[in-house]
C-alpha cells in the first residue's frame, strides 16, 4: 500500500491525498513485517508513539518497549486471531513513557494482516488514532481494562480442566453445554462432524428432540454457515438475523424458527484438519467483539482437542471390547455333574487388554478340557500371542492328545513364533525389536461322569480345592518349564478325584498378587474368602459359584482391596483370568469325609515340603495343635522312607472323618515295593530308623499292610484323644 499516491475519483471535485488526510485527523500509519520482525512507522504514528515525529523503522522489542507490557500479550492474542480468520486486529494499548512508569497517552489500532500464502507469514498494515479514556460503562469490553481479562483466563482455565477430564463424547458435549462465558453465554450450543462429504450433528443443548433433522446428513457443498466452516476453515460470525438472511439466504429458513439474535460458528481443527464445527447461538445481539471471538476460538479450539481424544479413547475401548469378545469364549452349554465359572478382569494395559486367558475345550472322547494361561506381558503383542496359543492348544486337544502331550505341543509351538520374531522373520532385520515372550498355562482334562482330573502344568500357579464342609487346600502337582523356554520340555501328569461339592479354583497370578501382596499372602486371602462363601445357592450350585467369581475379583480388585494391602510397598496390578469348576450332585452323593490323595515321586523329593503343606492345610481347624504336628512330621518320615528305601514313588492318601471334636483322620502311604519295614532302636546320632518309633509314640493306631503290588504304611490320630503327644 503506498500512501502517497492519490485515491481514485469519482465526480469533478478531487479528493486530497490519503496521507494530508490522516496527518489532519492526527490518524499515523504503521507496517508490521512479521517475518523480518521490523515495524515502520510514518511521523504521525512516531509521534502517537512517543517517538520523534519522522518516519522510522524500527525493531519489534524497540516498539513493544513503548506500549504497556499486558496490552502488548493483548495485542499478540488479537493479531493472531486476526490471522487465522482473516478479519481485522483491533485493540486499545497504552503508550508508556520511557522509563515505562506514566501513560502519556491510549491510541486504538486497527489492521488488516497480509497472508503470504506460501512462507505462511504475514504483514499488518493499520492505523494509529489517540483516542480519550473509555467510559465506565464500557470498561470491561476494553483490553486495556484487567478486571474482563481477569476472568476471561479464570473461565478458560475452568473449561480447559473440565473439558480435559471428560473421557467420552458424551461427557464432552455435556461439559460444553454447561459453559458459561464471561460477559456472554450462548443458550443454544451445536457440534457438527463430517461424514464423508456431508455434516452430521454429533451433539446439541438448547433445542428440542427433532430439532436438529434438518441440519442431518447436509451436504458439504450448501449455503449453511457450519458446512461453509468445514470448508474453509474460517470461522462465521452473524450478528443479527438480517446479516444471516442476507449471507445465508437459502439456508435462512432453517433458523429462523429458533429465534436467536447472533450466531457464530467455529471450526473444530485438530493437527490442521478440520474435523467440524461448533455452532454457538445467542438469544440477544453480540457484537463479536476481538475479545469474545477470541474466547469462543479458544473454546472451540479445546472443544476440538478434546473430541479428538474422547474418539480415541471410544475407538479404544471399542478396539479393547471387540478384542476380548473375539480372544475370549463363552463357557458354552451346561455340563451334566459340574457346573462352571470364569472371570476376566484386565487391569494392567492400556489397551486393557493382557495375555491372560481361559477355554473350555469339549474332547473327543467325551471328555471336557479347562485351560487358563498368561502370556508375558499386558500389551496388544502379548494379547496376540495370547490368541494364537490358545487357537494352538485348543487345536491340539481337539486331536485327542493326552495332556501333557498338548502342552508339550504348544511348548514347541510359542519357541517357534518367539525365534521368529527373534530371528527377523517378522519383516524386522535381525536383532531389532526381539521381543521372545514366555507363557504360563495349566491343562485339565475332566471326566464329568467321575470327577476325574487330570492336570498338566506348566509354570502356572497350583489348583486350590475347596471341600464340601468349607476346607480348601492347595494341590500340589506335578509341573514344568513355561510355554516357549525350552521346546523339548516334558510336563508331568497328575490325577486327582473331584468329589461331590468340591470346587477347584484356577487362577493367573494377577488374583493372587495384586495388591501389594506375594505367593503366600495373597493365597491366604484367597483362601479365606473360599473358606467362607456359600457355593450352595441356586441350581445344582450354578449361581452360588458365579457369586463366588464374582466375590474373588471384587474383593482383589474392587474398593474394598485398597484397605487390605499386603506386605509389599508397590501395589502391583496385573490381569486376572479366573476359572472355577465345581462339581455338582444330589446331597446324598455327597460326604462328610475329606479325602485328598498325592503323588511324589522318586524325581521329585523336593515336594515332601508340599506334603507337609498338604496336611497341615488338611487339618486348619483340628481341635489339638499338637496332633497336627504329629501328623506332619509323621507323614514327612513315611513318604522320605519311601523315596530312600525304594524305587517307586510315594502315593499319599489322607482322610478325616466324623463330627469337629470327635473326627479320625487316618493317612497311609503306599509304594510298589514288597520289603516290610522293621521297628529299629537307633542310636542316639544315628540319622535313621526312627519312622516306625515315631508312630508309635505318636500315632492312635498305626499298621503295615501287605499288598499285591507293594505296601502301605498307615496311622489314625483321634480328635479329643487325652493321651498326651508323645506317649505310648
Amino acid at each position: 500500500m503506498r500512501t502517497d499516491d492519490p485515491p481514485q475519483q469519482s465526480g469533478d471535485d478531487p479528493l486530497p491525498p490519503v496521507r494530508e488526510v490522516l496527518t489532519a485527523i492526527a490518524t499515523g500509519l504503521w507496517r508490521w513485517d512479521n517475518a523480518s520482525g521490523t515495524v515502520t512507522l510514518d511521523a504521525e504514528a512516531a509521534r502517537l508513539l512517543g517517538l520523534p515525529a519522522r518516519a522510522q523503522t524500527l525493531t519489534e522489542a524497540g516498539v513493544r518497549s513503548r506500549f504497556h507490557p499486558v496490552d502488548w500479550n493483548e495485542i499478540d492474542g488479537i493479531v493472531q486471531l486476526a490471522v487465522a480468520e482473516g478479519t481485522l486486529a483491533e485493540a486499545r494499548l497504552r503508550i508508556m513513557d520511557e522509563q515505562g512508569r506514566r501513560v502519556l497517552r491510549i491510541v486504538r489500532s486497527r489492521s488488516k494482516p497480509i497472508v503470504d500464502p506460501a512462507t505462511h507469514s504475514y504483514e499488518l498494515v493499520g492505523t494509529l488514532q489517540e483516542v480519550t479514556e473509555p467510559p465506565p460503562g464500557a470498561a470491561h469490553r476494553t483490553p486495556v481494562t484487567g478486571d474482563w481479562r481477569r476472568s476471561r483466563e479464570a473461565f478458560l482455565l475452568d473449561a480447559g480442566r473440565a473439558l480435559a477430564e471428560a473421557r467420552s463424547t458424551e461427557e464432552v458435549l455435556r461439559v460444553a453445554s454447561g459453559l458459561s462465558m464471561p460477559g456472554f453465554s450462548p443458550d443454544g450450543l451445536g457440534v457438527f462432524g463430517v461424514e464423508g462429504d456431508r455434516l452430521k450433528v454429533i451433539g446439541h443443548h438448547g433445542h428440542q428432540a427433532g430439532d436438529d433433522a434438518p441440519f442431518s446428513a447436509m451436504p458439504l457443498d450448501t449455503d449453511y454457515p457450519a458446512a461453509e466452516v468445514v470448508r474453509t476453515g474460517r470461522a462465521v460470525y452473524l450478528s443479527s438475523p438480517e446479516e444471516y438472511h442476507e449471507r445465508y439466504p437459502a439456508t435462512w429458513p432453517l433458523a429462523q424458527p429458533f429465534q436467536r439474535q447472533s450466531w457464530a460458528f467455529l471450526p473444530l481443527t485438530v493437527a490442521g484438519r478440520t474435523m467440524g464445527a461448533w455452532l454457538a447461538a445467542f438469544a440477544y445481539p453480540v457484537s463479536f467483539t476481538p475479545d469474545e471471538r477470541s474466547v469462543l476460538t479458544t473454546v472451540a479450539r479445546m472443544l476440538a482437542q478434546a473430541l479428538s481424544r474422547a474418539g480415541v479413547a471410544e475407538s479404544e475401548r471399542e478396539l479393547t471390547e471387540g478384542l476380548q469378545r473375539s480372544m475370549l469364549p463363552t463357557l458354552g452349554p451346561r455340563i451334566p455333574g459340574m457346573s462352571v465359572a470364569a472371570r476376566y478382569v484386565p487391569t494392567g494395559g492400556g489397551l486393557q487388554v493382557g495375555g491372560d486367558w481361559y477355554d473350555m475345550i469339549p474332547l473327543p472322547n467325551g471328555r471336557i478340557a479347562f485351560v487358563i494361561g498368561d502370556v508375558q506381558g499386558h500389551d496388544v503383542r502379548a494379547a496376540g500371542l495370547m490368541g494364537q496359543l490358545r487357537i494352538a492348544l485348543r487345536a491340539y486337544a481337539s486331536e485327542g492328545h493326552r495332556p501333557d502331550a498338548v502342552l508339550s505341543r504348544a511348548t514347541r509351538f510359542l519357541s517357534g513364533i518367539t525365534d521368529g520374531i527373534t530371528n527377523g522373520s517378522s519383516g524386522a532385520p535381525a536383532g531389532e525389536g526381539a521381543d521372545p515372550r514366555f507363557a504360563t498355562c495349566l491343562y485339565v482334562e475332566a471326566d464329568p461322569a467321575t470327577g476325574v482330573l487330570e492336570i498338566a502344568r506348566a509354570g502356572h500357579p497350583e489348583p486350590a480345592i475347596r471341600m464340601s464342609d468349607g476346607t480348601v487346600i492347595l494341590r500340589p502337582t506335578a509341573g514344568g518349564l513355561p510355554l516357549g523356554i525350552d521346546p523339548d520340555a516334558d510336563y508331568p501328569t497328575t490325577r486327582i478325584v473331584l468329589e461331590a461339592g468340591e470346587t477347584m479354583l484356577v487362577c493367573t497370578d494377577g488374583l493372587i498378587e495384586t495388591g501389594g501382596h506375594d505367593l503366600d499372602s495373597g493365597w491366604s486371602r484367597i483362601r479365606k474368602i473360599l473358606e467362607e462363601h456359600d457355593t450352595t445357592g441356586g441350581t445344582e450350585g450354578g449361581d452360588g459359584l458365579e457369586g463366588l467369581a464374582d466375590t474373588l475379583v471384587q474383593a482383589v480388585h474392587g474398593p474394598s482391596s485398597h484397605h487390605t494391602t499386603g506386605p509389599l510397598a508397590d501395589r502391583r496390578e496385573d490381569d486376572i483370568a479366573v476359572l472355577l469348576l465345581r462339581r455338582t450332585g444330589r446331597p446324598e452323593w455327597r460326604t462328610a469325609a475329606r479325602r485328598t490323595v498325592l503323588t511324589v515321586a522318586q524325581a521329585e523329593p523336593e515336594r515332601i515340603a508340599g506334603a507337609r503343606r498338604h496336611v497341615r492345610e488338611l487339618l486348619h481347624d483340628w481341635a489339638d495343635p499338637d496332633q497336627v504336628d504329629s501328623a506332619v512330621l509323621m507323614v514327612s518320615e513315611t513318604v522320605t522312607n519311601v523315596l530312600v528305601h525304594t524305587d517307586g514313588d510315594a502315593l499319599l492318601v489322607a482322610e478325616v472323618m466324623g463330627e469337629p471334636g470327635t473326627r479320625r483322620l487316618r493317612a497311609e502311604v503306599s509304594d510298589s515295593s514288597d520289603d516290610l519295614p522293621h521297628k529299629r532302636h537307633p542310636g542316639e546320632l544315628a540319622s535313621s530308623g526312627r519312622g516306625l518309633v515315631l508312630m508309635e509314640l505318636l500315632a492312635d493306631a498305626w499298621g503295615v499292610d501287605p499288598r499285591g503290588d507293594g505296601k502301605s504304611i498307615w496311622f489314625e490320630l483321634h480328635e479329643g484323644n487325652e493321651r498326651p503327644s508323645g506317649e505310648a
